[in-house]
């Protein structure tokens, strides 16, 4: 069995780093940062479930382990992908579903 040579990546994507802040990730030449203010699905999940990242198709991020996939487009340009719904809540809906728990 040969090694791969040393310095040469093994791997297309991986996380190289963890922190209380956020991940960064290697993408071929470019390491991106992914803080948990702006991913917070990313913020509560352990460690090796992060490392576990793939790279289905060029652009596309996938932790199989979490079930999250997203643009490489929404990491670099997260402004033009808010978090935020602008739909609101259907009222009738959430009191139904109380009313079903206290049962």
């Amino acid at each position: 069995m040969r090694s791969v040579r040393r310095g040469q990546h093994t791997s297309d994507v991986e996380v190289t780093n963890v922190s209380s802040h956020g991940m960064w990730v290697l993408l071929g030449e470019r390491e991106l940062f992914l803080s948990f203010e702006m991913f917070p699905w990313f913020r509560d999940a352990p460690v090796a479930k992060l490392l576990r990242l793939e790279l289905p198709s060029p652009g596309h991020l996938y932790w199989p382990d979490l079930d999250i996939d997203l643009a490489v487009e929404s990491i670099e340009h997260p402004e033009r992908f808010p978090l935020v719904s602008r739909v609101r809540p259907n009222r009738a809906l959430q009191r139904s579903g109380r009313r079903a728990a206290r049962r």
